[in-house]
């Protein structure tokens, strides 16, 4: 895993960190700074509201244009150039540096909670300031977020992802008290795509564990597992995703191969798992939009069935009326009440009296965006 971006986030003190850990090992450890980068993450108190969403907007505007520019050539090279040429685009990629974004709370007195967050983007567009509005509002309630890169397509395919995703969580695992983290709190979370491959890393490493096999990390290090909007067998949803654009041909590629689809399914997965490994799984809190039309809410209903008869540790949280991005998107821009942030904090606060109190007297975020522009997105937008 290699770095963590530092960045002034709002009035909560988060922060985004660009931490760089080179493949090395968190021994070479170093800190990148910038324009506007900050040590500790707390922003200066002379800094206006205008001038933090204007920061906002550019981070997000940023991050969005390199994702554009990079799966752009990569489909360009697909449409003209054909297969070939993805394996030099592959190659000449292959130098980039994936990164770990944190967002910090305010109040650094003890040891805070930590939410590993594996972002979305069909495989294709994932980046990790994705993860953002939730690093930002989780951040607001004592809760540092590690926001984790991974390697899209076609840079790599889904075994690049699933080990990129666990070299990031063994790094959170095994340095979060260097940041100020609580060791025996870590929660893993993953949306969509980045919930397939969270989920994919969690079953992979109880299978390893069970065997006997070295790891890393362990799954006893992570307390919950949060899945929003994921997929959970990938080889039911083939079709459907390409009837939504996701090509049969791109997606198997992805996969690498139909053959692969079950290994990479974690509710195939599952169901063969041994008592053992099923055991070492933490819980399991799978939330779902019902109207969500790019992975349908069917997908989290199916594999919760799975763990409960596999008697894993599973919850169901279904968002009624909600789509693919709005419980993660649109409803935190619009601000006011955030139904995802109440309850991830409720899992994680549980047993944390005085946790609970601060949520309480926490101030409600406020709009970030007209409500114009919201429905504009959602017009235009593919998920």
């Amino acid at each position: 895993m290699q770095p963590v971006n530092t960045r002034p986030v709002g009035d909560a003190g988060a922060a985004g960190k660009e931490v760089f850990v080179p493949r090395g090992g968190p021994q070479a450890l170093r800190r990148r700074g910038g324009p506007g980068a900050a040590d500790s993450g707390t922003p200066s108190s002379a800094r206006s509201a205008a001038g933090r969403l204007s920061t906002f907007r550019e981070d997000v505007g940023h991050a969005a244009a390199e994702t554009y520019l990079v799966t752009g050539l990569a489909f360009t090279l697909l449409r003209y150039l054909g297969w070939l040429l993805l394996f030099l685009f592959k190659a000449v990629t292959e130098h980039i540096l994936y990164r770990l974004d944190l967002y910090m709370p305010r109040d650094r007195s003890k040891s805070s909670p930590v939410v590993a967050f594996v972002t979305g983007g069909a495989w294709i567009i994932g980046y990790k300031a994705w993860g953002a509005l939730l690093g930002r509002r989780l951040a607001e309630r004592g809760i540092i977020v590690a926001c984790i890169d991974y390697r899209n397509f076609p840079q790599g395919t889904i075994s690049d992802m699933v080990a990129d995703a666990s070299e990031g969580i063994s790094f959170i695992c095994n340095n979060a008290a260097s940041y100020g983290g609580d060791p025996n709190q870590i929660y893993l979370m993953g949306q969509s795509a980045g919930a397939h491959i969270a989920a994919c890393a969690l079953v992979e490493q109880a299978q390893k564990e069970s065997s006997g096999e070295q790891i890393s990390w362990n799954v006893a290090q992570i307390k919950a597992y949060f899945g929003l909007s994921g997929g959970y067998n990938i080889q039911n949803l083939v079709n459907h995703f390409h009837e939504r654009g996701l090509y049969r041909s791109i997606f198997l590629s992805i996969m690498e191969g139909e053959e692969s689809l079950p290994r990479f399914s974690p509710e195939i997965v599952t169901k063969k798992l041994s008592a053992e490994a099923v055991a070492l799984l933490p819980q399991i809190i799978l939330l779902h939009g019902t109207e969500d039309d790019s992975i349908p809410s069917s997908a989290s209903e199916t594999f919760a069935d799975v763990l409960k008869q596999a008697s894993g540790k599973v919850k169901l949280q279904l968002y009624e009326g909600k789509t693919h991005t709005d419980v993660f998107i649109q409803d935190p821009l619009r601000g006011g009440k955030d139904q995802l942030v109440d309850d991830v904090v409720s899992v994680i606060h549980a047993d944390d009296a005085i946790a609970w109190e601060k949520d309480a007297s926490t101030p409600i975020p406020e709009r970030l965006v007209y409500e114009w522009q919201i429905k504009l997105a959602r017009q235009i937008s593919p998920f």
